[in-house]
């Protein structure tokens, strides 16, 4: 993992910030949406192929929404490479991974995924500000 730092980022940040990816995991790994969306601030955007949300409250209802139905039985993973200090309390997180269908151990091809993760200082607390994620291999 590179840090390119516009502003300095402790080491303690830069551990507090790659943690988040793993919150986002463990949610997804019990099908916790609430959970899931606990990670955003309250009026956060998540933004996958073909869906706009705004707000905790929609990041929830989408993800219990895809954990009973298309993401059931899923889990999902995220691996940071790249975090870049924007303004103190701002962070940008790249992270490279996707969902892993039932059984799997690495993510296939075809759902590989590149995201960024807009993350904000609350309270002593990183959330995502923003969330975006693109498929990696369009081939």
């Amino acid at each position: 993992m590179t840090s390119e730092a516009t502003v300095t980022i402790s080491a303690e940040d830069q551990a507090a910030v790659a943690a988040v990816p793993q919150r986002i995991t463990a949610a997804w790994a019990e099908h916790d949406a609430a959970a899931f969306a606990a990670a955003f601030v309250e009026d956060g955007t998540l933004i996958l192929p073909g869906v706009s949300l705004a707000g905790r409250a929609e990041v929830e209802s989408f993800m219990a929404r895809g954990f009973a139905g298309p993401y059931k039985g899923t889990r999902v993973t995220g691996t940071p490479f790249r975090i870049t200090g924007l303004a103190d309390g701002v962070v940008l997180l790249l992270t490279k991974g996707g969902v892993l269908a039932p059984g799997e151990s690495e993510v296939a091809q075809e759902r590989e995924i590149r995201a960024s993760w807009l993350l904000v200082r609350r309270n002593g607390e990183w959330l995502l500000a923003a969330y975006q994620n693109t498929p990696a291999n369009l081939a």
